[in-house]
């Protein structure tokens, strides 16, 4: 089946909510020369909303300059960004172990925001929405800390942790989207692949 759209997102469980959707998309990742760390610098004191947009935008732009230099046939272009927010901290990817356990304990016991932008596209257009969801954690003990930096999970996702593994077992509420928390959420993915023809 041909390919309906690109995803430029790295990200393994986008993909699996994508195919979800039943959306045939092919992959238009950062080149090497690309400084996509650079693209995730946070501006002053900006508010959550405002930066995970603002990424996302900025992704997306990445990524239509990508296609244009590899000259492949123009479709719809899908990025999306993720952040998690304590008040007005944003807790980013862990870069280290004790990364990892300094965002667990921050968000042990407490409740706090995941946020993520979808944007989709086309030559002439780009159309942006933003899922907040609340997500509250469970109290957990050194032991629990240890034990899931220990699996490896924490590492490449924002907040260090992901609700598809292990740490679905630490979250006692969520309010929201649980494919936002994944990191797409399919609702709004879905208002934008319809506003492109791509779904009914």
């Amino acid at each position: 089946m041909r390919a309906q759209i690109y995803l430029a997102s790295q990200s393994p469980r986008r993909q699996e909510l994508l195919q979800q959707l039943g959306v045939s998309f092919e992959l238009l990742l950062p080149e090497p020369s690309e400084d996509a760390e650079a693209l995730e610098v946070r501006l002053g004191q900006e508010p959550a909303k405002t930066y995970v947009r603002r990424v996302c935008l900025l992704k997306t732009q990445a990524a239509l300059q990508r296609l244009q230099r590899q000259q492949k046939v123009m479709r719809p272009v899908l990025c999306a960004d993720t952040t998690v927010a304590m008040g007005n901290t944003l807790l980013g990817k862990p870069e280290n172990v004790e990364q990892a356990a300094q965002m667990l304990h921050s968000l042990s016991g407490k409740t706090h925001r995941v946020l993520t932008a979808v944007a989709v596209a086309t030559a002439e257009d780009c159309a942006c929405l933003i899922s907040v969801s609340q997500v509250s954690f469970m109290e957990l003990s050194e032991n629990d800390i240890q034990a899931y930096i220990a699996s490896g999970e924490p590492f490449g996702k924002a907040g260090a942790y992901g609700i598809q593994g292990r740490a679905g077992a630490f979250i006692r509420h969520l309010s929201g989207s649980y494919s936002g928390v994944m990191g797409l959420p399919l609702y709004e993915t879905r208002c934008l692949l319809q506003k492109t023809g791509l779904m009914i």
